[in-house]
């Protein structure tokens, strides 16, 4: 098992900038690809941003060229840098964990919600116009 914890959620002002975090804990030993989604009251929870293990990264075209995904130096933990917020962004923002294909099998990192295997509990984004 994997637990999962985001933080870094917040209200900003449109083309405001935040940057969230996930920490993973428990079994991590294993190669696991990340993802982060998000989730508002009118639309179903979205991908936006997947990292695979060799560094390989996927967007949504709705966060394309404004968010970025990042791995630190620390096995564990993925960032999602996102800048130039608008409203549209504002949601429930979940981490999640996947078990990444086997190597040698050419896959782009997944935005589909049901590959992901481990859940975090959210972080809620606002952002005002």
């Amino acid at each position: 098992q994997v637990q999962l914890v985001a933080s870094g959620g917040g209200s900003v002002q449109s083309g405001g900038s935040l940057r969230l975090s996930c920490v993973a804990s428990g079994n991590t030993d294993g190669r696991y690809c990340m993802g982060w989604f998000r989730q508002s009251p009118v639309k179903e929870r979205e991908g936006v941003a997947a990292i695979d293990d060799d560094g390989s990264t996927a967007y949504s075209d709705s966060v394309k060229g404004r968010f970025t995904i990042s791995q630190a130096n620390v096995k564990n933990t993925v960032y999602l840098q996102m800048d130039s917020l608008k409203p549209d962004d504002t949601a429930m923002y979940y981490c999640a964990a996947r078990f990444c294909p086997p190597r040698g099998i050419a896959l782009p990192p997944s935005l589909a919600r049901y590959t992901y295997n481990f859940w975090g509990q959210g972080t809620l984004v606002n952002v005002s116009s």
